[in-house]
């Protein structure tokens, strides 16, 4: 019953804004039609205008009410299809030819458009160049730096809870897989940091096709058992960070990270805004009245001289350094550096230079798609991996509490540094293959060996997962054709390793898949230790149902941010096909991550189908 009548307001209420928009545009149409403009026909058009905004504030509430709905129920993304569907009833005008006098309709259409539908044009987000696929008898090395930031999800939330999708490219799809944990085996190694898993399925994405997933699992270790740590919050307290979603947040964010720390931690507090300025200097980690005193007294005002702020916050760090401990400057801010050290390239390089004296530098995101506001989602997610740190942002007290207290030893406790992967793929049974994700950690096949290369660096208890898409030789589907004077198959896998020895004794690569190679440095170390892992064919699975769940939902994750980049090389997958591939692997969900993906994955298949030509028309 209640379903009815509610769909009985909705259509009325439908009926009603098309009414109130049709005698809007017809007013203005007389009003620009009108030979000369007298007194009356004015005051007539300026009421047509004032209902057009009126009208046009509808849209900008019924977007708002997508996000409330999004966690509300199982179904909630049907409700969220039918108010983007009014929305877009709502700014939706026939192209007809009309005096000048209806272009201030059209032209306050475009500025709700623009408002309601597209992230704000001053968040920066840097355009991911997608990996292509690579010809394994050409190309058989692949090699890159693990990555264990999780901002790029939580950005990708708070658009779609808002009722927008991600510019086209800006996602980084590594770091969507990664936000969620994954039933990895704990190391058994005394001397090795953490332990190696891979699995062979059937891909989603492609057909004939097969993917691969890598897992790593760090070793975990009780909060209580953690070392002293020296943590240094550098809080941005400029004017940009007034809204609800950023200082507030922030505060009530590190009140809880506070709650979390002992006798034996020291913490500062250095904020900065036009200048800036020590609140808190080396305070015992318990003393949570005067950390909550200086939280308090802390509002939004001035400038953004964030270059001043780093800088002051490091010679904190290092006036109250913890030799064998944690030292780390915790960066919170919008990023929206506008004085002192400003130019990104300069940035980078200073918190780089820092690291190697033994302080990390993490960053925290607040706020997003605010107007006149700019998040800088790049400068901090690579401020972050310069640092020894981590990248996330935060949108919600839900994933302060994740980061802050649920995930704080990984964050506070490096067990391995500079952390690198090499795969070299077999040619005589890989055709070609492409690593999902990961294009900023792209590294040069001799870096793999050079020790004095950084990396990414691995927390406590942290589990990293990379997958690659692969095709056989035997593959009906395969891109690329074969050279026409390229070496046979014998002469490019003769120099290939392997465990299994011939009758003849010599090393038989014809069942083995790929080469792994992991190399990492021990904390206090300079020379990196080398572990290697053979993938065999014996590993693949027939179908993709018989792989784990967290493959499976792993590969969802994937091929979710792969859609929101309009991935060139994903042919064979849709949201539908996703959703049903998630919600058949939710597996132990602890916390309710996964249900809360599966809800953003719904809205998402809406958004894409309703939003669709002002997406379009942005990543023209």
């Amino acid at each position: 019953m209640n379903t009815k009548i509610s769909h009985n307001l909705s259509y009325h209420c439908k009926r009603l804004q098309h009414s109130v928009l049709t005698i809007t545009i017809s007013a203005m149409i007389v009003s620009g039609c009108a030979p000369e403009p007298k007194e009356g026909s004015q005051s007539k058009a300026q009421d047509a205008t004032i209902e057009v905004e009126s009208s046009l504030q509808q849209v900008s509430s019924k977007q708002g009410q997508i996000q409330a709905l999004n966690d509300a129920s199982p179904v909630s993304y049907q409700q969220a299809a039918s108010l983007v569907t009014e929305e877009r009833q709502l700014t939706r005008t026939k192209s007809i030819d009309h005096p000048a006098g209806y272009r201030n309709v059209t032209s306050l259409e475009a500025k709700s458009r623009s408002m309601t539908l597209l992230p704000s044009n001053n968040d920066k987000f840097a355009s991911v160049v997608q990996n292509g696929n690579m010809v394994a008898g050409e190309t058989p090395v692949s090699t890159f730096s693990i990555d264990v930031d999780t901002g790029s999800y939580s950005t990708t939330r708070k658009l779609i809870n808002q009722g927008q999708l991600p510019l086209k490219n800006s996602v980084r799809v590594e770091e969507l897989v990664n936000y969620f944990s994954y039933d990895y085996p704990a190391p058994t190694r005394e001397n090795t940091p953490f332990s190696v898993t891979t699995e062979l399925a059937p891909s989603p994405y492609n057909q004939d096709t097969q993917l691969l997933r890598i897992g790593i699992k760090g070793y975990d270790i009780a909060p209580d058992k953690l070392g002293a740590s020296n943590l240094v919050l550098l809080l941005d307290v400029s004017g940009s960070m007034s809204s609800n979603d950023k200082l507030p947040l922030l505060k009530q964010a590190l009140l809880m990270l506070s709650q979390q720390l002992s006798a034996q931690d020291k913490v500062s507090i250095v904020v900065y805004a036009g200048a800036s300025g020590v609140v808190l200097d080396g305070v015992a980690g318990n003393d949570f009245s005067a950390i909550n005193i200086a939280l308090s007294q802390l509002s939004a005002q001035g400038g953004t001289n964030g270059g001043q702020g780093i800088q002051l916050a490091y010679q904190i760090a290092q006036k109250h350094f913890i030799e064998n401990g944690s030292n780390r400057v915790i960066l919170a801010t919008d990023g929206d550096f506008n004085l002192g050290m400003t130019d990104h390239q300069q940035l980078v390089d200073y918190v780089a230079s820092q690291s190697k004296k033994g302080i990390g530098l993490s960053t925290l995101g607040f706020g997003l798609g605010s107007g006149t506001a700019s998040y800088n989602d790049h400068l901090l997610e690579q401020l972050s991996n310069k640092a020894n740190g981590q990248y996330a942002y935060i949108d919600t007290l839900n994933e302060a509490r994740k980061v802050l207290v649920d995930q704080l030893h990984a964050t506070l406790l490096t067990i391995a540094h500079d952390v690198k992967i090499q795969i070299e793929f077999n040619p005589a049974v890989v055709s070609e293959y492409r690593l999902i994700g990961y294009e900023n950690r792209m590294l040069n096949r001799s870096d793999f060996n050079n020790d004095a290369v950084d990396a990414g660096e691995i927390g406590a208890g942290h589990t990293v997962t990379a997958l690659y898409e692969l095709r056989y030789n035997d593959s009906h589907q395969r891109l690329v054709d074969p050279l026409r004077y390229a070496q046979s198959q014998s002469e490019s896998v003769s120099g290939a390793k392997n465990t299994n020895e011939s009758r003849s004794g010599q090393l038989s690569t014809v069942n083995e898949v790929a080469f792994l190679k992991l190399r990492y440095k021990a904390i206090g170390e300079q020379a990196s230790q080398l572990i290697t892992y053979s993938i065999s064919r014996d590993q693949q699975l027939t179908h993709l149902h018989q792989a784990s769940d967290d493959f499976r939902f792993a590969a969802a994750v994937a091929g979710f941010g792969q859609l929101l980049n309009h991935n060139d090389y994903v042919h064979d997958t849709d949201y539908t096909k996703l959703i049903t591939l998630a919600e058949s692997a939710m597996g132990q969900d602890h916390f309710g991550y996964r249900h809360e993906f599966v809800q953003m994955l719904k809205t998402a298949s809406v958004l894409s189908q309703a939003l669709a030509p002002g997406v379009n028309r942005l990543n023209q």
